[in-house]
């Protein structure tokens, strides 16, 4: 499956605990990433500078869904269940 256009919802929906240019301590599960335009395309598509995270995500059916909508609720979904807290330890 190819990313969609302007979706964005792996930018938002999960943690990433690399450091991204502008946010060096990485970001929270349901933040936006600072490189994330107002059109929902990552500003360092392509760059050396790019999360190798982000590199390594490929966009899937599992994961995305059918829609921008449904991909931030699965993501936030997998987010969760996947989290191990401090506390759950």
């Amino acid at each position: 499956m190819e990313c969609r256009s302007g979706c964005g919802a792996c930018c938002i929906a999960p943690s990433i605990s690399s450091s991204i240019p502008g946010m060096p301590l990485g970001k929270p599960a349901g933040v936006r990433c600072v490189q994330l335009d107002e059109h929902n395309m990552c500003r360092l598509f392509g760059l050396p500078t790019r999360p190798k995270v982000c590199l390594d995500f490929k966009a899937s059916v599992d994961v995305c869904g059918d829609t921008n909508e449904y991909a931030i609720k699965l993501i936030s979904y997998l987010e969760g269940e996947t989290n191990v807290s401090p506390q759950a330890q």
